[in-house]
């Protein structure tokens, strides 16, 4: 086209032999429109790549310190160890963590993961071009988000530091920072940050606590298809969680072994061994600790020492005193006599259909160290988390009676000093008040001795008249007993309510021959990385003449030899006390041997009266069976004898 200067049109020439072909207005307008199009676009391109570049560059600025990783403190499970190391509990929040080193971890679960993860982890300076383009295609095939082209570095970084920044902002810095800590650390170094520190389900983070959680073993002990498995739901853990979906898990544990194959890490004839081999999962935990009742106690202790931040974050390794070689018989123990007490009994009244009672608890120290060894607060701690042995306060009824007598030889009174057994009425602010005994029998002028053997009440009643009820309170803060005692005559039959675990520590004072300590649950807390925090140091005071102690002890022996306790007898030297309280509310039994002090109770949380159930009937037996089961591997050992 041609612009016709005579005419002032443009005409179309085409075809003629006027001059060279000429482009038409509208074709021309067409062209300038591309080329300011052009234009436009490198403007926005280099705009764009400046705005990127001015971005990249605070983002840069912003980064944390990859420094700061040897200083980051993930949060960490904290262990609470049994005397022989059996784990008791472990204690988390939302992350349930145990750091290890590299080499504790199975070569396995490191070329799953890497096969799984990024296989190129050994070559890369921390990001993968070809991760990153085959995850693209793999995408755009599948339409939509199927596969990740993060490397390990990459995920670290994101875990690490940036879980909270926004996606596109993430991906710059998640780059940035993958190539600044490739530069700081070893390749190991950052396999073993990552491996402790990804999440694999159920609050698990880092492998150990994986391998525990589904496995029941240390990750240095896992298997290949263990491994696979475990490498294989790290994609989306909470959906392929062999708990919730084994098929999914299955599928991906297969799908790891296939690419660990493809990748010579391992052989055709291996992959297709532990394709075949069936997993045996762990099984998920119903109760949080062992022995719960017992390490309930000692998570309260903890958090009023160091605060529950410290207690559920910093992975604390706290070691007890509690032998599981004798939790085991005591819990069976427990579980055995619960069920004893459904059955049908005859009793005074006639055949009941059961003793009345759905309770019981046992409790046994070392007299002479305080140590814990044995710790039943109660029956089914799922259903009944309420602690008998030092969260209830019950009447511990003729358990009582020794602090009476214990007063009385102090104040000196002999063992074969003569009462009078006989009724009787005192004159008291309250009123009159006579005391029964609970044959409602009596037998006259009795010693010391046989009182105590039979559980006369009268005769206590009379001891501390003699003594004055304020002096038997003071034997009792002697001892340890720190609940409010009033200064009343029925204090000697147990009407004052106590806790199991005070009772204890007063009757291992008598025990241990005069000499007090306290219960002790905890030996030694270290932290993460095994820095001693706490160790405890064995206290021993003494409280009372040990001539004075040893007497009662010799007296208490009769208890089970000839008197109400006789149920319990092992064939050793012992001696104890048994307790009942009015209307059959609770029934005790409390016992020694120069080793060891076991203590047994039974009854119902609404305090509500039992069928005719005394502490020499079963808190005697329960004694009985536990003590034949905990004495089997310590040696015979005899009381001090009272001298004068």
């Amino acid at each position: 086209m041609f612009f016709n200067k005579k005419s002032g049109n443009i005409s179309s020439l085409r075809g003629s032999n006027r001059g060279p072909y000429l482009p038409s207005a509208q074709k021309l307008q067409r062209n300038i429109f591309w080329r300011k199009a052009f234009r436009f676009g490198l403007f926005l391109a280099g705009g764009g790549f400046l705005v990127t570049l001015l971005i990249t560059i605070q983002i840069a600025y912003q980064l944390p310190d990859v420094e700061s990783i040897n200083t980051y403190v993930p949060n960490e499970t904290t262990k609470i160890f049994s005397a022989e190391g059996i784990v008791l509990a472990e204690l988390h929040r939302e992350e349930n963590r145990m750091i290890i080193p590299l080499n504790k971890m199975s070569d396995f679960i490191k070329a799953a993961v890497l096969a799984s993860e990024d296989n190129e982890f050994y070559k890369h300076y921390g990001i993968s071009t070809k991760g990153i383009f085959r995850a693209v295609f793999a995408n755009l095939k599948a339409g939509g988000a199927a596969q990740g082209g993060s490397t390990i570095t990459q995920q670290l970084a994101r875990n690490v530091f940036l879980y909270k920044r926004k996606k596109v902002v993430r991906k710059i810095a998640e780059i940035l920072l993958s190539l600044q800590i490739e530069r700081r650390y070893t390749k190991d170094e950052i396999l073993e940050l990552y491996l402790n520190q990804i999440y694999w389900g159920h609050n698990s983070y880092g492998i150990e606590s994986a391998a525990q959680l589904y496995f029941g073993k240390h990750a240095v002990d896992l298997t290949l298809p263990e491994a696979a498995m475990l490498a294989g739901i790290l994609r989306a853990p909470e959906y392929y969680s062999p708990y919730r979906n084994p098929n999914g898990a299955r599928l991906r544990k297969d799908i790891v072994l296939n690419r660990m194959a493809e990748l010579g890490y391992i052989t055709g004839q291996e992959y297709f061994q532990s394709k075949e081999i069936p997993l045996v999962l762990a099984g998920r935990k119903k109760l949080k600790y062992k022995a719960p009742y017992f390490t309930s106690y000692v998570v309260k202790q903890l958090i009023a020492m160091y605060g529950e931040d410290v207690v559920y974050n910093d992975g604390l390794r706290v070691y007890t005193t509690l032998e599981w070689d004798l939790q085991k018989p005591a819990e069976d123990v427990v579980d055995k006599y619960i069920q004893e007490g459904q059955k049908p009994y005859w009793t005074s009244k006639g055949e009941v259909s059961s003793l009345n009672y759905t309770q019981a608890a046992l409790f046994c120290m070392d007299p002479r160290t305080g140590y814990i060894k044995a710790w039943v607060g109660g029956y089914d701690f799922l259903k009944n988390e309420f602690d008998h042995i030092y969260q209830a306060k019950r009447q511990p009824g003729s358990a009582f009676k020794p602090f009476t007598y214990l007063t009385a030889l102090n104040m000196g009174f002999s063992p074969g000093t003569v009462i009078e057994d006989s009724p009787v009425t005192f004159n008291t602010i309250e009123g009159p008040y006579a005391p029964q005994n609970y044959t409602k029998v009596y037998q006259g002028g009795l010693t010391l001795r046989k009182a105590l053997e039979r559980s006369i009440n009268v005769i206590a009643v009379k001891i501390n008249d003699l003594v004055d009820p304020s002096n038997v309170i003071v034997t009792c803060r002697k001892l340890g007993l720190t609940s409010y005692l009033p200064p009343v005559l029925s204090l000697t039959l147990g009407s004052a309510e106590v806790s199991m675990l005070e009772m204890s520590k007063a009757y291992s004072a008598i025990a241990n021959s005069g000499v007090k300590v306290d219960a002790v649950s905890i030996t030694r807390i270290e932290d993460r990385n095994g820095n001693e925090l706490f160790r405890h140091s064995i206290q021993q005071t003494r409280v009372f003449d040990d001539n004075v102690t040893n007497t009662l002890i010799d007296m208490m022996k009769g208890v089970v030899l000839n008197g109400t306790g006789r149920a319990a007898l092992i064939n050793r030297p012992m001696a104890g006390k048994t307790g009942t309280t009015s209307d059959y509310r609770d029934a005790w039994f409390f016992g020694f041997i120069p080793q060891m002090l076991t203590v047994t109770w039974v009854g119902n949380n609404d305090n509500s009266p039992m069928n005719e159930v005394t502490g020499g009937l079963m808190p005697a037996r329960m004694w009985h069976d536990f003590m034949l089961e905990a004495v089997k591997n310590v040696p015979v050992a005899y009381f001090p004898r009272p001298y004068g």
